[in-house]
């Protein structure tokens, strides 16, 4: 049987690969419309404004956040595997999607449009949160110490990864983006464990 995509989630892709290629500047109905070979009336009677379609697409982003998080929940994981499962996650998604990384990469510029600052806030907040409930978890068990401040580390992992996002963006998806950041997370986990 022939998958047949969802009019709105074909739109969703469709903006993320626009957002993907010229940025939240160049990002219109007109240029989905046209991508799509439909009207921009039959645009608006899936996103009323072009305001709903950018919230879908920040929620089809966040989607996989929360399948991420439930999944290493389920797996019951130490800290070193649960963050390796956490990080390789993403950095297989975008090496399967590159243009989704589009979506966290405009944060930024969503954050200081009122209509999408909470849902980005949350977003991004989700998964610093969710990796440092990890690292105290860790801490708790014994495997890192309780000197390291868990919100900095969550900082450290997470940031490092987004930047080697940016830098694989910026140098056209020229490397691996996978085996770049496992070889950081493994540098800054084998820093901060108690061996």
């Amino acid at each position: 049987m022939e998958y047949v995509m969802d009019r709105k989630d074909s739109l969703i892709l469709t903006a993320i690969e626009i957002l993907d290629e010229f940025g939240i500047q160049g990002l219109s109905t007109r240029e989905i419309a046209k991508r799509q070979g439909v009207s921009e009336a039959t645009l608006f009677r899936h996103y009323n404004k072009k305001s709903d379609l950018i919230l879908a697409m920040l929620d089809f982003d966040s989607k996989y956040d929360s399948d991420i998080m439930t999944t290493v929940k389920i797996k019951k994981l130490k800290l070193r595997a649960a963050i390796i499962f956490f990080i390789n996650s993403y950095a297989e998604y975008y090496e399967n999607y590159p243009a989704v990384t589009a979506v966290s990469q405009a944060y930024n510029v969503l954050a200081c449009d009122p209509q999408f600052a909470g849902k980005v806030k949350n977003a991004f907040f989700a998964k610093l949160c969710f990796i440092q409930e990890i690292i105290m978890e860790a801490q708790k068990a014994g495997e890192l110490s309780r000197g390291i401040d868990s919100e900095s580390l969550s900082y450290l992992i997470w940031g490092s990864f987004m930047s080697i996002c940016l830098n694989w963006r910026f140098n056209k998806y020229n490397f691996s983006l996978k085996e770049c950041t496992l070889s950081t997370l493994e540098m800054t986990l084998d820093s901060f464990e108690i061996k």
